[in-house]
């Protein structure tokens, strides 16, 4: 176990989760090693950086691109063999050399998976003020993952009251959200997710109209066509999920799943593009074979970083905020403990064996 903390000492030992090469195929545990490192905690003179001790981190399905080799111009960089893995997550403040932060002070962005961090870039940290809801919302409902949902479908698709709404890895990090968000539109909303307990929270505790398990579905296609009858949405209960197609589509998926949606797409529908979880871990991506689509149904299809709106993130909080305090919005945490346990969360994502929002809890405060 890494000792205990005194600000100022020059050396101490830290937990930390080292990423140890480049990954072809899909991700192992052993890709990553946890180890016992040393950090120094005085800041160098004139630094402007600050020291945290991290309090929970999230796993990200984007992780996975970083593990792969980039070179060029590209969004993301790719983790360095040897050094411990970077992510979102919350932390406090140890010790600072820059004015808009303190001692104290909660913070939540990139930090690095280990149990203390020094943070030299400070552009995307965020103060946390609202400390009424859990902390560990911060890497979820309330940090990326909740802006991205929040952007992806109000910003991107421009929701109407009465639409129909179809979410890929709807009971993920962000699928739970837009599902949510649709449903306080007044949209009919389906979800896929990959198992049984998952369409179930769908359902019950999200308030779905319904949903499927794409793991059971031999031709997604027939899923998306298919009837339903326990909807209250419509008036015939017999109606097909899309009976004149899916006005929104919020893809986080890709592959098999996003051909067969554009086959049931509305005309002048709109596909708002977050990830593209199925094709993060194969060499080779997945062909699309349906793009006419996009042309003949005249579809608004759009991707979208959630950095280039990180300015509205005030506006967001005004939003969230009372929806969470006031029990409009539901969310649920997978939350696995201690840093030794990062590794298998962080895989767990690519095979769906989290339920919610996987987080990783470091230390309580």
């Amino acid at each position: 176990m890494a000792t205990s903390v005194v600000v100022g000492e020059e050396v101490m030992r830290n937990k930390q989760v080292i990423f140890k090469d480049y990954v072809s195929g899909f991700l192992k545990e052993s890709d990553m090693q946890v180890i016992n490192g040393t950090l120094k905690l005085k800041l160098p003179e004139g630094s402007n950086g600050i020291v945290v001790k991290n309090l929970y981190l999230s796993c990200d399905p984007y992780m996975r691109n970083r593990m792969t080799r980039v070179e060029g111009p590209n969004l993301f960089t790719s983790f360095t063999p040897g050094s411990p893995l970077t992510g979102f997550g919350v932390a406090r403040v140890l010790d600072s050399g820059h004015p808009n932060f303190k001692k104290g002070d909660l913070i939540w962005g990139t930090t690095g998976w280990e149990e203390y961090s020094v943070i030299t870039e400070l552009e995307g940290l965020f103060k946390i003020q609202h400390t009424d809801v859990p902390l560990s919302y911060y890497t979820g409902i309330l940090g990326m993952p909740g802006l991205s949902a929040y952007v992806g479908f109000y910003e991107v698709c421009s929701p109407k009251k009465g639409e129909y709404v179809f979410i890929s890895a709807a009971s993920g990090a962000v699928g739970q959200l837009v599902g949510q968000f649709a449903k306080l539109m007044g949209c009919y909303v389906v979800g896929s997710a990959g198992s049984k307990e998952k369409v179930d929270l769908l359902k019950r505790k999200f308030g779905f109209d319904d949903a499927f398990n794409y793991k059971e579905e031999t031709d997604l296609d027939a899923a998306l066509k298919r009837v339903h009858g326990d909807s209250t949405f419509m008036e015939n209960p017999i109606d097909r999920y899309f009976p004149e197609g899916i006005d929104i589509y919020f893809e986080n998926v890709g592959g098999k799943m996003f051909d067969a949606v554009l086959l049931n797409m509305k005309d002048h529908g709109r596909i708002s593009v977050c990830g593209l979880i199925s094709q993060y871990n194969l060499d080779q991506p997945e062909g699309v074979q349906n793009l006419m689509c996009l042309i003949y149904k005249r579809i608004h299809m759009k991707g979208f970083v959630v950095f280039d709106y990180y300015n509205i993130y005030p506006k967001f909080l005004d939003v969230m905020l009372p929806y969470i305090r006031e029990g409009k919005i539901m969310y649920v945490e997978d939350i696995a403990e201690g840093l030794e346990s990062g590794p298998a969360a962080l895989v767990g994502l690519y095979s769906g064996r989290n339920v919610g929002k996987q987080v990783v809890l470091i230390a309580r405060e």
